[in-house]
């Protein structure tokens, strides 16, 4: 048995805007300086990595992604600087989050045990 958790930060409608799906998306566009190429190594469509982008930025009012126009490929984007700082805010928090878990569960665990030896 082991413990998954799942985190998400919900606006006021309860809809998610940030999850690990959106920490990693954003993590490969920092990578990649693609959300086109972030979203096919996910192996999601460029519609919803966009929409995931849209949602958070919309969620935070405030810009995450700088997208590049012009060139020959017309395709790019960076993080901004408060992409980048939000991305390892997010990072952090949730890193703690899970591992703030870890003695409760231990805990549960051993309590399991010696309810199931009864």
């Amino acid at each position: 048995m082991e413990l998954k958790t799942k985190i998400y930060l919900v606006d006021e409608e309860d809809d998610k805007f940030m999850g690990i799906g959106v920490l990693w998306l954003l993590q490969e566009v920092a990578g990649t300086q693609s959300l086109n190429k972030a979203a096919a190594n996910l192996g999601i469509s460029y519609t919803k990595a966009f929409n995931m982008v849209k949602n958070l930025e919309k969620a935070l009012g405030k810009e995450v992604l700088l997208r590049k126009k012009g060139g020959s490929t017309r395709e790019g984007a960076t993080l901004t600087d408060f992409g980048s700082d939000f991305l390892a805010l997010y990072d952090e928090f949730q890193k703690s989050a899970k591992k703030s878990m870890e003695a409760p569960y231990r805990e549960f665990c051993d309590r399991l045990a010696d309810l199931m030896k009864e």
